[in-house]
C-alpha cells in the first residue's frame, strides 16, 4: 500500500497516525530525502530505510499517537557506529533528519434537516478537514443540483436521503459525531432528540427552535420517552452565538457554526 493510500485508508476508518517524512539527508542514508512512512497503533505502510532510524521513528509516532500528540517533531540522526542506537548499529557515514506529523482523527458533523439554513450551514462547515453528513427525508433537498456549491468541498461530504426514518441514520455515525436537529418537521426533530439521547456514541446535540418548542420537547422527551433530566440536558438549544441575532438562513448559519467550530476549539 502507498503512502497516500495508507493516510486515506486512516481517515475512512477514524484511526490516528503519524506520517513520517526523510527530511534532509547528508551523506550517505538508506533512503533519500521525501522518503516516506505512515505508522498506526498496530501497523505501518512505506520505508525509510529500516533499521535504527526507522524503528525509533515507529517507536516515538506510537507515543504521540499514544498522547496524542498534535504537534510535530524533528529526529536527527547519526550514522556511524560511534552513537549509541536503540535498535542497532547503522554506519552508512551520513546524517538523517526524519519529521513525523500527526495525522489526528478528524471531526464529524451531522445536520439533520439541508433546507434553507441547514445548506447556509453545510457551505460553511464544507470548508473544514471534517466528516460532513448531510440527512434529509426530502429527495428535492439533496439533488445533485442543489449541493453542487459543495463541489469543492475540504470536507468529506456524505448525504443521506431518509424518506422514512432519518433517525435510523444515527446508528451509522462516527463515534464523537455531532447532530444538529434542524428539520422541517417538528414530529421528525423530536424522534430525532429521542433517538440521539438513546445513542451512545454521540458527540454534542444541538437542536435549532424556539423555548416554546423545546419546552414541549422537554416534556415529551421525560414523560414518552422516559429520559432523566441528566440527559434531557445533553441537547443545547438554541444553537449559535447569542450574540448574532439576526434571522436570514445565512446569518443563523454563520452563528451556529462558529458556535460548533468553537466548541472544537476547546476540546
Amino acid at each position: 500500500m502507498t503512502w497516500i493510500a495508507a493516510v486515506a485508508r486512516l481517515r475512512a476508518r477514524r484511526e490516528p497516525g503519524v506520517l513520517v517524512t526523510v527530511a534532509t539527508v547528508r551523506g550517505h542514508a538508506p533512503r533519500e530525502a521525501g522518503a516516506k512512512l505512515v505508522v498506526a497503533s498496530d501497523a505501518a505502510w512505506g520505508s525509510i530505510g529500516g533499521g535504527n532510524v526507522e524503528a525509533v521513528a515507529i517507536d516515538r509516532a506510537r507515543e504521540m499517537i499514544e498522547a496524542r500528540k498534535p504537534e510535530p517533531e524533528l529526529i536527527d540522526f547519526a550514522l556511524n557506529d560511534k552513537v549509541t542506537n536503540r535498535h542497532g548499529v547503522q554506519c552508512c557515514g551520513g546524517t538523517v533528519s526524519v519529521l513525523l506529523e500527526p495525522l489526528p482523527v478528524v471531526g464529524a458533523v451531522a445536520v439533520f434537516g439541508v433546507g434553507h439554513v441547514g445548506l447556509e450551514l453545510a457551505r460553511i462547515l464544507a470548508r473544514q478537514d471534517l466528516d460532513l453528513h448531510l440527512i434529509d427525508s426530502r429527495a428535492d433537498m439533496l439533488t445533485e443540483e442543489r449541493l453542487a456549491v459543495l463541489a469543492d468541498a475540504v470536507a468529506q461530504v456524505h448525504v443521506h436521503h431518509t424518506p422514512l426514518l432519518p433517525e435510523e441514520v444515527l446508528d451509522r455515525l462516527p463515534h464523537g459525531t455531532h447532530v444538529l436537529i434542524m428539520t422541517h418537521d417538528h414530529a421528525e426533530d423530536a424522534a430525532l432528540c429521542d433517538a440521539a439521547l438513546r445513542a451512545g456514541h454521540l458527540g454534542s446535540i444541538g437542536l435549532i427552535g424556539s423555548a416554546a418548542k423545546w419546552a414541549r420537547f422537554r416534556t415529551r422527551l421525560a414523560t414518552e420517552g422516559g429520559h432523566d433530566e441528566a440527559a434531557i440536558e445533553r441537547i443545547r438549544t438554541p444553537i449559535g452565538l447569542p450574540d448574532i441575532t439576526g434571522k436570514e438562513p445565512a446569518t443563523i448559519a454563520v452563528s451556529v457554526a462558529a458556535d460548533l467550530l468553537r466548541g472544537f476549539d476547546g476540546a
